[in-house]
This record gives structure tokens, sequence and C-alpha cells, in this order.
């Protein structure tokens, strides 16, 4: 599910849609910021910035190589 999208402006899910995702085990991972756009805009509501802050207070980081994401099945 991209948040944002490509360019930033796709609309996000809110922030407690993504969370009831994640508790629900539909959302197992997730990559902060990766996008060509910076990928933070979303609908300009906020929600994916507020997801990627959810996501990061509450979640280990996770570096592969040189790919770094949150296991979201795992708390912090």
């Amino acid at each position: 599910m991209a948040i944002g999208g490509f360019n930033g402006t796709d609309p996000s899910p809110s922030l407690a849609r993504f969370k009831k995702y994640v508790a629900e085990g539909k959302i197992h991972y997730f990559i902060a910021g990766g996008g060509m756009g910076g990928g933070m805009g979303g609908d300009g509501s906020g929600s994916a910035s507020g997801i990627s802050s959810w996501v990061q207070s509450n979640f280990k980081k996770v570096t592969v190589g040189s790919a770094t994401f949150y296991d979201l099945t795992k708390s912090a």
C-alpha cells in the first residue's frame, strides 16, 4: 500500500484505519519516506506523516543491506 503515492499527493488511509490494518495483520512492513516526492505529503490532512510518526515510535527499525524498514509484527 502506498501512503501518499509516488509524489506524495495520493490519498492515505487515516491513522486509525492504518492501525486497524496493522492489528488485523494486513500490513507487515513499512518503509518510511522512501518516495521520490518525499512520500510524506499524503492527502493534505497529515495522515501520512502521522502514520510514519506512529510507526517510528512503536516498531523496531530493521536494516537489511541498504534497505531500512519497520517490522509491524514486532513492537519496539
